[in-house]
This record gives structure tokens, C-alpha cells and sequence, in this order.
């Protein structure tokens, strides 16, 4: 049998040495889904940087959910 091995994922991530890039109007950095207007996409942020798109015509999730994050979340 193998041995496996379990990675620590966030040991990698020091915070003071990879700090959270500067928003340019000084507002909060991204975190999260979010619905993007001009787009009609639902995007995800991961530390301020796009790291997800899904277009909200054909979105899978449920129409509940999509229409609180276009209330709430919009950008």
C-alpha cells in the first residue's frame, strides 16, 4: 500500500509576505461571487484577482441564489 501524503494547503500563504494587493480607490479588495453587470456574468475574486466566470444565461445554480447575488452583489 502507498503512504499518502496530506499537503497543508494554506502553509503556503504567508500573509506577510504575499499581502493583499492595493485596491486602486481604496476600497475593499474582492472576495467572493459576485454578479458583474456590464458582462451578465456571475465572476468569482479570490484576494481581489478574477479567478471565475459563468455567464448568467445557462448558469446551473438556483434562481434563488442568482437573484440574490445580482440583488446584493452586483458590481
Amino acid at each position: 500500500m502507498s503512504d499518502v501524503e496530506q499537503l497543508d494547503l494554506f502553509a503556503i500563504i504567508e500573509v506577510e509576505d504575499n499581502p493583499l494587493p492595493p485596491s486602486p480607490k481604496g476600497e475593499p479588495v474582492l472576495n467572493g461571487m459576485y454578479y458583474e453587470r456590464s458582462t451578465d456574468k456571475f465572476v468569482s475574486f479570490v484576494l481581489g484577482r478574477r479567478f471565475y466566470e459563468e455567464p448568467a444565461k445557462g448558469c446551473t445554480h438556483l434562481k434563488e441564489w442568482q437573484n440574490r447575488i445580482k440583488k446584493e452583489r452586483s458590481i
